[in-house]
């Protein structure tokens, strides 16, 4: 669930999957197929919901951004994303989801290239998004986080401590956070946009950068896989005037797709299935989204 730009250079598709731990991937090959139950299903799945009717099989974008949709140590497509789609397209007809693997930044451009049929990565409703792409209902709320060394001995825990401070700050390229530090008058030369969440840890771990600018769901799930980075994560903030909501999205016009998809997850919200679905990926029922909260809302500059 990211910010700022769908295109440019940052926006090239990486047509290639990570066969990796969920914090640490490494690139390998084009497309993951992987099915509701886990084995694979070979590279026919569909980029239109009509055709994913049909064929009960379809293809989704994801970043390999752990817990948010990413390949396991076995190459198997999971993640808070991924298992809600499978519990949202089984009512729709769908069993098997094809993943294909894409820079944060370069998700909406893929489909509406027509790559794959949705997004599937907790991507954040932004106005700038929601010109090109169509967003589902919001599922999940969050704040920011940085991962900092123990200690925090620049004491960064919000975005105006950067500024005059000296240190340089990662972040997911096309994520959120770069535009909150540009909000706070973060200078350019202190925010080090990243492809991949691997890339950030390692920067972080080494010392190239101070710290990470990362969704505190993001950087609680890193620090809780990586117990010997000798690194902490500060107190969520709520970098904006609301809080970040995220969701799926889909190609503009396909309102039919979008449409059955909010039915089907609005039901897995009102049984409680929606929890017990995300709690082992590190939400909790703070992460639910208000009923007052909208994608209309959200869109609005």
């Amino acid at each position: 669930m990211r910010k700022t730009r769908t295109t440019g250079a940052r926006g090239r598709r990486w047509r290639v999957a990570a066969l990796a731990l969920a914090t640490t991937a490494t690139l390998a090959t084009a497309t993951v197929a992987v099915s509701g139950c886990g084995t694979g299903g070979g590279g026919s799945a569909a980029v239109t919901y009509e055709e994913a009717k049909t064929s009960g099989k379809i293809k989704a974008g994801f970043a390999n951004e752990a817990p948010w949709s990413y390949l396991d140590k076995d190459g198997q497509l999971t993640g808070y994303a991924p298992d809600v789609a499978r519990a949202v397209l089984k009512n729709l007809g769908i069993d098997e989801i094809e993943g294909v693997v894409t820079d944060f930044d370069g998700l909406i451009d893929g489909v509406r290239a027509n790559h794959y049929a949705f997004v599937a990565a907790g991507m954040s409703i932004k106005p700038k998004r929601c010109e090109n792409s169509d967003f589902a209902d919001p599922d999940f709320q969050v704040g920011s986080s940085f991962m900092v060394p123990k200690g925090n001995p620049k004491h960064i825990e919000k975005f105006t401590d950067i500024p005059g401070s000296g240190v340089k700050i990662a972040t997911l390229g096309g994520a959120v956070e770069n535009g909150f530090a540009e909000q706070a008058g973060v200078p350019g030369n202190q925010i080090e946009p990243m492809a991949k969440q691997d890339d950030i840890l390692r920067a972080v771990r080494n010392g190239d950068v101070y710290g990470a600018a990362l969704l505190d769901v993001t950087a609680k799930w890193l620090l809780k896989n990586n117990p010997d980075a000798e690194l902490e994560v500060t107190p969520t903030i709520q970098a904006s005037d609301k809080p970040e909501v995220g969701t799926f999205n889909f190609r503009k016009g396909d309102t039919q797709f979008r449409d059955d998809f909010n039915r089907e997850l609005r039901k897995l919200h009102e049984s409680g299935e929606w929890l017990r679905i995300v709690e082992k990926y590190g939400l909790t029922k703070a992460n639910e989204p208000l009923p007052t909260m909208t994608t209309a809302q959200y869109c609005q500059p």
